[in-house]
């Protein structure tokens, strides 16, 4: 499959899911699992004072991490490249969508100058990216020195290829059914979703491993992997649906100015 079609397929499945999906933010919204996230992130939050800081939410979706952070009282630009997402972002965020920078771009070419944001997030976009290596090349060039990308994702989808992974996904599924709960899963367009996680990369790829491999060529310092940030972030409900998969943190300070310098140079004379 051309890259192209690819790409509109993932839109094409975003788009689709994008009532879902707001629902389901929506009932984080509502929930008491929304302030761990915001301590989550704050605890790496750039030492600068809050009203200046600038923060980019990669893959929005509809908008759960923008709408805490903006509630917070930080400067928010949200990004997503599905349109109907965006919608159902501005939507829920009521009064402060104002207050909020919406773009429709694509997370792997960003169209902001270097050095332009404290902080990036993201949750569970990386995976279902065509080129991830590309992405978090942009993400850190637009991050500042100094600044920090907190990446919350998890290895869905590598049941696929996984022998082991599809007996505890399969596992999964049948005590999420016989607790007669909902399924995250089953309630989703599978046969279109495992299509395009049979094409991108990182189904393949166990991680966060690789994602600290990246970083430490872009320019990554302090770099924390936190396998077990699920514990503190999913309800009881996320934790039955996704035992198989659990959700994963990595923490990535860029290099500070003078170290930044210093790598170009030596880039430049190789």
């Amino acid at each position: 499959m051309k890259k192209d079609e690819l790409l509109k397929n993932i839109e094409k499945y975003w788009t689709n899911r994008a009532e879902g999906y707001s629902q389901v933010n929506l009932e984080e919204l509502a929930g008491e699992k929304w302030p761990v996230w915001l301590s989550v992130i704050e605890e790496h939050m750039p030492k600068v004072e809050r009203k200046r800081i600038r923060i980019l939410d990669i893959g929005t979706g509809p908008g759960f991490f923008s709408i805490i952070l903006s509630r917070a009282g930080y400067q928010v630009t949200a990004i997503d490249y599905t349109e109907e997402m965006l919608k159902k972002a501005k939507n829920n965020a009521g009064i402060l969508a104002d207050k909020i920078e919406w773009y429709q771009m694509d997370a792997q070419a960003l169209r902001f100058a270097d050095n332009t944001f404290d902080m990036i997030v993201s949750r569970n976009v990386t995976w279902n990216l065509e080129h991830p290596d590309r992405a978090y090349y942009e993400w850190m060039r637009v991050l500042k020195p100094s600044g920090v990308l907190l990446n919350f994702d998890a290895n869905w989808y590598h049941h696929l290829f996984d022998e082991e992974k599809r007996a505890a996904y399969e596992a999964d599924r049948n005590k999420v059914s016989s607790l007669g709960m909902h399924d995250d899963y089953t309630c989703t367009d599978i046969e279109a979703m495992e299509a395009i996680a049979r094409q991108v990369p990182l189904s393949h790829i166990q991680r966060p491993e690789w994602d600290r491999q990246i970083l430490k060529q872009l320019n990554g310092i302090q770099i924390q992997l936190d396998e077990k940030v699920w514990q503190r972030v999913w309800c009881e409900a996320e934790k039955v649906n996704n035992g198989s998969t659990p959700m994963f943190m990595v923490a990535c300070t860029k290099a500070p100015v003078q170290q930044t310098e210093r790598l170009r140079l030596q880039a430049a004379m190789a």
